[in-house]
């Protein structure tokens, strides 16, 4: 009996462990094994998704990793302008700009966000030229990304000060590609890649409509036109002036600053009055920043001005300066249907400036009758008023 119960035992044994040894996998060692493994590893793609990243390609051409979701930014150069007009105004929690005490409502961007950026550090500045940022403050600001329009250089050392993700955008020339560019670099950080798209194609709906408005009058039939009192490195007076004006472009207008340096690679210089009174132009167009000085020169230079065509006929306006802080997009677009309306009343009869330019500072800025707030400044869309000095 004992000799039976042994046999049982054992044999109990032996099937518990051959059971055991099935419910091990056995180990490959053929090229099944290497197969095996490379299947089970994570794409790039996968790792980044888990990790919650993604990349971005930026205006260097540089892959920068940022997070898959970003709530916050720091916004530098242009980027602020961009962020509100792409809606992520409360997304920003530190940009370079100019003190809000000087903010005015020629740099509109800022003048709507006042409110809301009341608290939000200022952690750079690009004003004259001169790019400077401060690695503590943005550091503070805690960004999940820096947006700005640097040099490789610069943004690679921002990056290195801060550990935060830099995306390099272009500034954006006005109403050019690399702009809209920028636009959608923003958007597609920020995750509001239809709100760029509907941007994109206001502006290219309003310079259409410009173009097909004036692209059929021929130049001779044009009056001539100046863009005089540039704001460029701070106001000028009536020598100031812009050889490439796009807000002229966008209307077909015959620029006469064009003439005789065209072959200057600046967008705006100043010239002698002799030059000016040598184009004589028909219609001569200020911005407001230099209004001021065109009126004191009026009173010491009363001889010069009464041999200026525009002088005499009452054709020296003034528009909103466009280049507070940068290129004011929406200011620009409103200055276009201003300037071709008075350019050719017959073709823009059937715009209502007032409302027109509303509708585009609604859309860019989210802001209601704008216009009031322009001519309340004393920047809005006149005559420049010389009293009685004509």
């Amino acid at each position: 009996m004992k000799k039976l119960l042994s046999v049982f035992l054992i044999i109990s044994m032996l099937f518990a462990l051959v059971a055991c040894v099935q419910k091990t996998p056995p180990a490959s060692t053929g090229p099944d094994a290497t197969a095996s493994k490379e299947t089970s590893a994570p794409s790039s793609e996968s790792a980044n998704a888990s990790s919650g990243t993604r990349t971005i390609t930026d205006a260097l051409g540089r892959e920068v990793e940022i997070p898959a979701e970003v709530n916050k930014i720091v916004a530098l150069s242009n980027a602020p302008r961009m962020a509100v007009y792409l809606g992520l105004a409360d997304k920003v929690v530190g940009y370079s700009g100019m003190n809000p005490e000087g903010i005015t409502p020629l740099t509109a961007y800022a003048y709507v966000a006042r409110d809301l950026w009341a608290n939000v550090p200022i952690v750079g500045t690009d004003t004259g030229g001169n790019t400077d940022y401060y690695p503590e403050e943005i550091l503070a600001a805690k960004a999940d990304v820096i947006i700005c329009s640097y040099t490789e250089d610069v943004v690679k050392n921002l990056e290195t000060q801060t550990g935060i993700p830099v995306v390099s955008v272009a500034m954006g020339n006005l109403f050019e590609e690399d702009y809209k560019e920028s636009l959608r670099t923003i958007a597609e950080i920020c995750g509001v890649e239809d709100r760029a798209e509907a941007v994109i194609a206001y502006i290219d709906s309003c310079l259409t409509d410009l173009n097909q408005r004036t692209a059929t009058i021929s130049d001779a039939d044009k009056p001539t036109a100046l863009s005089a009192a540039a704001t460029f490195k701070g106001v000028h007076g009536i020598e100031g002036i812009r050889i490439k004006d796009q807000v002229f472009t966008a209307v077909n207008a015959v620029n006469v600053g064009s003439r005789d340096v065209a072959g200057d690679n600046s967008t705006a210089v100043e010239v002698d009055k002799e030059q000016i009174l040598a184009w004589n132009a028909d219609y001569i167009f200020c911005d407001y920043g230099g209004v001021q000085l065109v009126q004191q020169d009026v009173e010491a230079n009363p001889d010069f001005y009464a041999q200026l065509k525009a002088y005499n006929d009452g054709h020296i306006y003034q528009y909103p300066s466009s280049t507070s802080y940068y290129s004011n997009l929406e200011i620009s677009l409103a200055n276009c249907y201003f300037v071709g309306s008075v350019l050719y009343p017959e073709q823009f009869a059937d715009i209502d400036l007032n409302s027109k330019a509303n509708e585009i500072f609604n859309f860019f800025l989210g802001a209601d009758d704008y216009m009031s707030i322009l001519n309340e400044y004393g920047a809005g869309y006149d005559p420049i008023d010389f009293g009685n000095k004509r």
